[in-house]
């Protein structure tokens, strides 16, 4: 699969004003955040900053006016420039960050909840895979020091010639970090995700070595665009403001490119088959399931009719006689290989069950499987769309999130 580095997009196309008209939570496996509502939604004003029920200017102190800087999407964090330049972080999760151009001192009052960030970072803990893509997207990835990933399990390939290089040191893992070696370091920073909420004694501790934990919330971004916004708050953090903004603009007028084309009509049944013989797929509201309609598809949904039935926020898991019963007539199959890497053909997919071999999709040979990446490239979200587009008009995907199964 190519990387892209950010040079190919440094050109900003356009902002252009519409946000995408999609609702759903991103990955699963992240605990899930309520996201305030959102006002000024055709982009020309920065409402939703404004309205954030967790965006809090309050600073205890007088540092200027604070000016919010205009989202398009997202909606779990806020970002508000001050009168000297610095930069204030508000997330759903109720973290506060001040960022700042060293030397800073703090001034008398300053709100002690808010956690201060000196730029430049030199040293930083990146635990969030989901960032990694981002941080090279804006060329930041040499800010980084300490990893929660090694070069084999790395997402990226620029990470993990770093890691091979020994540029960056494996940390460990959100629950078990190094903490000697990010205190050797010298990290001042850690970029986690939701994970940690699970970890409160480890955010601790990294706090006890200054180390500021922030908190990144793509996860449950309700907006496909909402995630990959993200990048403008790591431009910030990384001092890449210009490079975050232009890559957004370029991969969102791509996106809603492809999302103005006319539908296919194909419909698109996308799941795995677990230990159970059961079928997992994703609820009509996931990320996933929002790209196949933007590319154009119809996405075969089992939304349950109990949200206190106990699955996965993003999630469905229904049996297979109910599952064929549903999506017996669908297209097109994208199965889930990034969770059931042992299927590399039709026939493995086909053994699970005897249904499986009477779906439409089947008996047509139009059967996808997914690169185990794909969860993890945001800035690659136009690219993916254009992957699912390619097999909705049974050609070739060329980017290699997606590929036919013989």
């Amino acid at each position: 699969m190519p990387f892209r580095h950010p040079i190919e997009r440094r050109h900003l196309l356009s902002l252009i004003a519409a946000s995408t008209a999609c609702a759903g939570a991103w990955l699963a496996g992240c605990s899930e955040t309520s996201a305030p509502e959102r006002a000024g939604a055709d982009g020309s004003s920065d409402e939703g900053a404004r309205t954030a029920s967790f965006r809090n200017t309050d600073l205890g102190c007088d540092l200027g006016a604070a000016q919010p800087i205009e989202l398009d999407a997202a909606r779990n964090f806020t970002l508000d420039r001050l009168e000297d330049g610095e930069v204030l972080i508000c997330t759903a999760g109720d973290e506060r960050f001040l960022v700042v151009d060293a030397p800073w001192s703090a001034p008398d009052g300053l709100a002690e909840d808010i956690a201060l960030i000196r730029r430049p970072l030199t040293s930083v803990y990146l635990v969030s895979t989901g960032m990694i893509c981002l941080l090279d997207e804006i060329d930041a990835l040499d800010s980084v020091s300490v990893c929660s990933v090694t070069a084999d399990d790395s997402p990226n390939e620029r990470l993990a010639e770093k890691i091979r290089a020994g540029e960056i040191a494996y940390g460990g893992k959100y629950r078990s970090p190094d903490f000697e070696l990010i205190a050797e370091a010298g990290c001042t920073l850690a970029i986690e995700n939701t994970k940690i909420n699970h970890a409160p004694d480890a955010k601790r501790k990294l706090q006890d070595l200054d180390v500021a934990v922030l908190t990144e919330q793509s996860s449950s971004e309700p907006e496909v665009l909402g995630r990959l916004e993200w990048i403008k708050l790591m431009g910030v953090l990384f001092d890449r403001e210009d490079a975050a903004q232009a890559a957004y603009g370029d991969i969102a007028e791509r996106v809603r490119g492809i999302a103005s084309l006319e539908p296919t009509g194909k419909t698109v049944a996308f799941f795995y088959i677990n230990e159970d013989g059961a079928a997992v797929t994703r609820r009509s509201t996931d990320y996933f399931s929002q790209m196949i309609d933007m590319a154009g598809g119809t996405f075969v949904a089992f939304d349950p009719d109990d949200e206190e039935d106990g699955s996965s926020s993003v999630q469905s898991v229904i049996d297979l006689e109910t599952f064929y019963a549903t999506a017996k007539d669908a297209d097109v199959i994208i199965y889930n290989t990034t969770v059931d890497t042992a299927v590399t053909d039709i026939d493995d997919i086909l053994d699970k069950n005897p249904l499986l071999a009477d779906m439409a999709a089947a008996r047509s040979g139009e059967v996808y499987a997914c690169d185990e990446n794909m969860y993890q490239a945001m800035n690659a979200t136009d690219e993916i769309l254009e992957d699912i587009r390619s097999a909705l008009e049974e050609s070739r995907p060329a980017n290699g999130y997606l590929w036919k199964l013989a």
